[in-house]
């Protein structure tokens, strides 16, 4: 895995928009970042639309390989997620972050990226809060992500509620939002799982979708040979008229049921105000008791 610098004070960095349209300006995510110290470029995207995406095709795509191919900036954060990085990202050449690579920030649709870099370029990427998010989100999970960006050591301990299955582990991190795991099986930018530790989350998705999501994983064979699973957060979960009747943790555990790795529900990312910050590519040390959670990136 190829290695990218951390932020220095002074810095500059890039918003733009892959994907869906922003609702409202992004001023108090600019002001925090800016109150770090960086300097940040906004792209033309940030106040762009095409029907529900932040501009065409074409100006999404061009907005992220005008900030790839910049080398003075330092770090590319998308400005939310939604849908639509999946139609530009063919459009896109990642050459230039072979010799000048560059911390790529997002979470949910953006995972799209995270894949795509680590299995292509094999470059580090951070899953964590975007501008679109942090008026709501968590102090600490804004200052996940400044660690992140800064090179600080991030630590994770908490409590977990749901059914673990103990044990000690390392490996890279790797994931992201399930549905689109699922949508990059057998494109250029799949990943290979062998030794990883795996996350994932999801939002608004019904519970048989899930459960059908997490069976494709496994007939593709991305989870016999994991180093770990982390669980983090489904949220706005819905059911039919006829209900599922099974939990999100009950459907892991019964299709990882004949594997041994450890295995954490409710780790703090995803969909949620408490989105830590995860440096995807990283080598991260995961201890997993029955409730209580330790990770840290070695």
């Amino acid at each position: 895995m190829t290695s990218i610098p951390f932020l220095h004070t002074g810095d500059k960095i890039a918003i733009t928009c892959p994907a869906k349209k922003l609702p409202k300006p992004m001023d108090k995510a600019v002001e925090i970042l800016q109150e770090w110290g960086l300097k940040v470029i906004i792209g033309e995207t940030l106040t762009a639309s095409y029907h529900q995406f932040a501009g065409d095709d074409e100006l999404r795509a061009r907005d992220m390989q005008r900030f790839i191919d910049d080398d003075s900036v330092k770090a590319i954060i998308a400005a939310r997620g939604g849908y639509g990085t999946i139609r530009i990202i063919d459009m896109i050449n990642f050459d230039r972050l072979r010799t000048n690579p560059k911390w790529i920030v997002g979470f949910s649709d953006i995972t799209l990226l995270h894949t795509h870099l680590h299995t292509n370029l094999g470059i580090p990427t951070i899953h964590g809060q975007m501008p679109v998010n942090i008026p709501d989100a968590s102090v600490m999970s804004i200052q996940t992500l400044k660690k992140a960006l800064f090179g600080e050591a991030i630590t994770y301990n908490f409590t977990s509620f749901g059914r673990n299955r103990s044990g000690q582990t390392s490996g890279q991190v790797i994931g992201g939002n399930l549905s689109l795991l699922i949508a990059v099986l057998g494109s250029v930018s799949d990943m290979d799982y062998t030794g990883k530790i795996l996350f994932i989350e999801d939002i608004g998705e019904y519970y048989y979708s899930i459960d059908r999501m997490l069976h494709t994983l496994k007939r593709a064979g991305k989870l016999s040979q994991l180093a770990g699973l982390m669980v983090g957060a489904f949220t706005e979960m819905k059911d039919n008229d006829i209900p599922f009747g099974f939990t999100v943790a009950e459907m892991v555990m019964e299709l990882v049921s004949e594997y041994d790795y450890p295995v954490c529900f409710d780790f703090p990312a995803g969909h949620v105000a408490d989105n830590h910050a995860l440096l995807f590519g990283k080598t991260l040390h995961l201890h997993v008791e029955e409730q209580q959670v330790n990770a840290s990136y070695i």
